[in-house]
């Protein structure tokens, strides 16, 4: 007889997060009855800050596949270019050496920016009612048998499934307690995340200009009139940099960034205070552990200077929802070992490509050896002149490649 505090669901998925919440959805419009339940250490609710996430073309294609695209739609800001500068410590001018423009698609620009409570908002919405949401708990501990995995909870409760998903972050606390060990490298750095309002529109241009310090990046966001006058902008400091800059005036900080981004869209107003995290790269050894998976940054955590994260995640997600629903349709056990496996192959190679691209891109551009730089910006003109090459750069980066999960294509599953 089974202990009346013990709940029994098919996936449950720690962490309410945009990878979580999209996961619990895929499994819930995919299949009728499927009982999900996502579990967070906090409350479920909208985020009140300004911070945004660049949506790949593809990625887009899993929300329109889950009919979550029509609310996200009027919060999306499409990326229609994007130009690349480059310079040294004290350089005056920023040479243009490649830029990218038009669609991956007829009408399909490569990317969004996606407020991210905007995404939220939608998915909560969307999952409600088809979706158990249990908030705020601590887990303190995972076990795994034949039949069932099960997360022991500080209030006494058992949530118990034939699988669980880790979606709980870079610091995962599920993929501690299977015993999955990471590799990482500490970059030094810092990443600075806020929203500025500018003076001229961007056009949908995001602007990305490297510098000795690594990468500073804006990205076109709508403004509250739905002109082009606010971007999400991510700058990559050292540590000891940033910290100064979060304790500066929000005002001498503006100035700062007008002076880095030179006359490319006017005076700016910082519109919110800065956020600080340390970057680094981070791989999960194993991505799946019995009746487990990770998914998101619970898995891998890349430099953002391909602004790649979140569409990592989203792949995990496309993935892994294929597989489950697949193996349940054909009513085999979902959580078995032959199952997730496929899901880690078929997530392991990409994402050892894009951490190696990433970082091999941050080491390439934050310094300013001088035969680094005129290498690296010899390579960035001859690019810029291979039409092929870029377009499948870009197809490449807009997760529109061949072969990918039904989702990503922009099929059900």
């Amino acid at each position: 007889m089974e202990p009346m505090d013990e709940e029994i669901y098919d996936v449950a998925i720690v962490g309410g997060g945009p990878v979580g919440l999209t996961l619990a959805l895929a499994l819930a419009r995919s299949l009728d009855g499927i009982r999900v339940a996502v579990l967070d250490r906090r409350d479920f609710a909208v985020p009140k800050d300004q911070r945004a996430s660049a949506i790949a073309a593809g990625v887009r294609r899993v929300f329109e596949s889950l009919g979550l695209w029509e609310a996200l739609a009027p919060a999306a800001s499409p990326i229609l270019g994007m130009k690349i500068t480059d310079s040294g410590t004290g350089d005056i001018s920023r040479p243009l050496f490649l830029k990218f423009e038009g669609d991956v698609a007829p009408g399909e620009p490569f990317a969004y920016m996606l407020p991210n409570r905007a995404t939220i908002g939608a998915l909560l919405e969307a999952v409600k009612g088809n979706v158990t949401l249990i908030a705020p708990v601590e887990i303190t501990g995972y076990a795994a048998d034949a039949a069932l995995a099960r997360l022991s909870l500080k209030d006494g409760r058992v949530i118990a499934a034939p699988l669980l998903v880790a979606a709980d972050g870079g610091n995962s606390a599920l993929r501690g307690m299977a015993g999955i060990s990471v590799v990482a490298h500490d970059y030094g750095q810092a990443g600075i995340v806020t929203t500025i309002g500018h003076e001229l529109d961007h056009e949908g241009t995001a602007y990305e200009h490297f510098r000795p310090a690594g990468p500073f990046a804006s990205l076109p966001l709508r403004d509250a009139e739905g002109r082009g006058r606010r971007s999400s902008l991510v700058w990559t400091e050292s540590r000891e940099a940033a910290a100064r800059y979060k304790e500066m005036p929000l005002t001498e900080v503006a100035g700062i960034i007008e002076a880095v981004m030179g006359s490319s869209l006017g005076r700016v107003s910082i519109e919110e205070n800065l956020q600080v995290f340390p970057l680094k790269m981070q791989i999960a050894y194993d991505f799946i552990a019995p009746r487990l998976a990770l998914i998101g940054d619970a898995a891998h955590v890349v430099h953002p200077i391909a602004g790649q994260g979140l569409n990592l995640g989203l792949k995990d997600v496309a993935a892994l929802a294929e597989v489950v629903v697949e193996a349940m349709r054909l009513g085999l056990d979902h959580g078995a070992a032959d199952v997730l496996e496929r899901y880690q192959r078929w997530r392991r190679f990409d994402t050892a490509l894009m951490a190696m691209v990433t970082d091999v891109m941050n080491r390439l551009f934050s310094n300013d050896v001088a035969p680094v730089r005129a290498l690296r910006d010899f390579g960035l003109g001859v690019v810029d002149r291979m039409p092929l090459v870029k377009d499948a750069m870009i197809a490449r980066a807009a997760g529109l490649e061949r072969g990918g999960p039904r989702l990503l294509r922009g099929y059900p599953i």
